[in-house]
């Protein structure tokens, strides 16, 4: 009888939130191109790769995501690796596609191991909730500040996209992010009008995936690993483990996951993405944020971009810098501002909930080095938390 209870009980709390395909799942779905289509441009132009590959690795695992965790459960390029491979290749240093897509590989295997191991969920476990709020919260900062330089390159053009966005945010009928985009497509042409005759000139040809790493030379490899993939470690563990965990389970109470889990799918979307010439990926908790704040409750948000970034990567691949220029920067800035500010709100939350001083102090110092640095943030806060716990420190 227990065993059918609990059977029944199981199966009612699979079935609490099937994958919807609203408007606000699509709205919601868009709520993560701050990030995304910055890091597909700097990979594009700078290092000169397909996008077709990037696109495509993107769109399949979005799509998987979506299916298997139900909730929006984000897939972004890896933070690190993407600034450190962009911004070496604009100083002129040598860093290859190649390379990246070997970083590609050395995380999915570092990822597979930690995960398998249950390595992840220990390191989890040791660290305590108030440094996966801390990171949240200094992430949610560092996404705001981010987003105000992007509106500062059009300051007249961000203001009045965030104010608009702002109060259209507040009514359910009209999603905020259907409008904003257009918004920024009249502001893009209105800024460049022959951007008009260039997206006529877009036409679909289709091309497939080819395999990318027949050509990989054993320093690429090393370069990948050593100089892109060791350095994204600390960052992944506390954003795109740790945090986004926290976040989903916070959200999504009846849909949890856990570090072990989310550590494998990282290493199964590094590990498969390189072979058609996709980037490193991981599951931010600002993407995870930026699709809820848009209106995205289940994994059809996901879903819908992974199909979108399919097609224009089979179809359209060959025009992709042309149509990503209908995306002004501010208008990107507004959606990361709003993504950030989605993110903080947890954390703070907690504060209103009477968190004891010392979990306060170790929230707030470690959101202060996130703002920074996340790998900093992630070592300053499990140790100061741990010398809390030992009552080795008093504050």
């Amino acid at each position: 009888m227990r065993d059918a209870a609990s059977a029944n009980e199981s199966k009612t709390e699979h079935s609490v939130a099937p994958n919807r395909f609203t408007r606000l799942e699509w709205a919601g779905a868009f709520g993560d191109l701050g990030t995304l289509i910055p890091f597909t441009i700097a990979y594009i132009t700078l290092l000169k790769m397909d996008p077709l590959g990037i696109l495509f690795a993107f769109g399949v695992m979005l799509i998987a995501c979506g299916f298997y965790y139900k909730t929006p459960f984000p897939v972004q390029p890896m933070k690190a690796i993407g600034t450190v491979a962009t911004a070496q290749a604009a100083q002129g240093v040598v860093v290859t596609a190649n390379a990246v897509y070997s970083a590609g590989i050395v995380t999915g295997i570092v990822w597979l191991l930690l995960g398998l191991t249950g390595t992840t969920r220990r390191v989890a476990g040791l660290l305590g909730r108030p440094v996966a709020l801390g990171i949240i919260l200094g992430l949610g900062f560092a996404f705001m500040l981010e987003g105000i330089k992007m509106m500062a390159a059009g300051w007249l053009l961000g203001a009045i996209a965030l104010v608009g966005t702002l109060v259209l945010l507040v009514n359910p009928l009209i999603p905020a992010m259907f409008v904003l985009l257009l918004f920024g497509v009249i502001a893009a042409v209105v800024q460049d009008p022959s951007l008009i005759d260039r997206l006529a000139t877009v036409q679909p040809e289709l091309r497939f995936p080819v395999f990318a790493l027949g050509s990989v030379t054993w320093d690429e490899f090393v370069v990948g690993g050593l100089f892109l993939a060791l350095p994204q470690v600390p960052l992944t563990l506390g954003n795109a483990i740790v945090a986004v965990t926290e976040e989903n389970n916070r959200l999504f109470p009846d849909r949890k996951v856990d570090e072990k889990g989310v550590s494998i799918s990282t290493a199964l979307m590094n590990l498969l993405g390189p072979l058609v010439g996709g980037v490193p990926m991981c599951h931010g908790a600002g993407g995870m944020a930026g699709h809820v704040r848009f209106g995205a409750r289940t994994g059809g948000a996901p879903i819908i971009l992974g199909a979108i970034l399919v097609l224009a990567a089979l179809f359209f691949s060959g025009s992709i810098e042309t149509i990503l220029k209908i995306f002004p920067e501010p208008v990107l800035g507004v959606i990361l501002f709003l993504t950030g500010a989605q993110l903080a709100l947890g954390p703070i939350a907690a504060f209103e909930k009477g968190d004891s001083e010392g979990n306060r102090f170790v929230i707030l110092a470690t959101a202060a080095f996130a703002v920074w640095n996340i790998g900093v943030a992630f070592v300053f806060g499990a140790v100061v938390h741990f010398l809390l716990k030992r009552k080795w420190l008093r504050l």
